[in-house]
């Protein structure tokens, strides 16, 4: 962390704690999967459930000031909902798991360009950009996990790059409004939009309903997905980028392979290598270097 930021020191750990969570749900919709599943169901049911929370636990307005911050919202439901989320399913259905968890996790690269392309912050540091290398080294150490081999698959390489650029719209996007609206209602819009712009593709795969959704392994992962992973973590990280700032609160994205390779670990018996662990070291190197002033 930079120094000066010991006051905001519980944000650092929210952003953190959001990573942790969203580094989890690659375990949790696997196990969705395996139980027959679609991606584009797991998708909507999430939202749904994130959706409905939100107007149970924070109702109140249903439109924006303008129409101008409507279609703010209409983007934001496209860049932090559908689009991203449906590139990046589709970026594993077309190309190896290894190859996409390493393009996306390209986000905060793409976010301090997007900063600098649209003047948001100054010329970029020497430590920025190295640090972020770094990083994105130790990403492609724990995504390998001793066994990492990249083979192009352009269609699902594009894809994952796409769900990339959009979360790192996302990130661009969210700051401005967030000063005009609360976090509630642009959360429950997002959730709003993301369902509306991704359901026209029902009409080419209809929700799988079987008796799977009945189990309730399978309800406590959607909940899971859907009141902590999104509602929970989507709300906390709109507040962290408030306090720390869009760059600071990205670069911890690059924690969330790490994460998922700790918890397929636990829940999945997956082996931890020592390049993943050297992985580790320099994602944390990287970080740490690029938030120094």
């Amino acid at each position: 962390m930079r120094s000066g930021s010991s006051g905001k020191w519980h944000w650092h750990v929210a952003a953190l704690a959001c990573v942790g969570v969203w580094g989890t749900t690659f375990v949790s919709t696997k196990v969705l999967l395996n139980h027959g599943l679609a991606p584009l169901d797991i998708f909507l049911m999430r939202f749904l459930i994130a959706y409905l929370c939100l107007w149970i636990f924070a109702p109140g307005r249903l439109f924006a000031a303008s129409w101008r911050d409507e279609l703010m919202c209409v983007a934001l439901g496209l860049s932090g909902g559908s689009i991203y989320f449906l590139t990046e399913n589709q970026a594993v259905a077309m190309a190896p798991a290894s190859n996409v968890s390493l393009l996306v996790t390209t986000a905060p690269v793409m976010t301090l360009l997007l900063l600098r392309l649209f003047r948001v912050i100054g010329p970029l540091q020497r430590r920025q950009i190295w640090g972020s290398l770094i990083a994105l080294a130790g990403v492609a150490c724990v995504v390998g996990n001793g066994h990492f081999v990249l083979r192009l698959h352009p269609a699902g390489d594009i894809l994952a790059l796409t769900a990339a650029f959009m979360w790192a719209a996302y990130s661009l996007l969210l700051p401005s409004m967030s000063r005009r609206y609360s976090g509630t209602f642009l959360m429950r819009k997002l959730f709003f939009y993301g369902m509306l712009t991704a359901a026209p593709l029902l009409l080419f795969s209809p929700l799988h309903l079987s008796e799977a959704w009945l189990r309730p392994v399978v309800w406590g992962n959607l909940l899971f997905l859907g009141v902590a992973a999104s509602m929970g973590c989507y709300l906390i990280w709109t507040a962290a980028l408030q306090h720390l700032g869009t760059m600071r609160a990205t670069n911890y994205i690059y924690f969330n392979p790490l994460v998922t390779l700790l918890a397929a670990a636990a829940v999945l018996d997956e082996r931890i290598t020592a390049i993943a662990a050297v992985g580790a070291v320099l994602i944390l190197a990287g970080v740490w270097l690029a938030e120094r002033k």
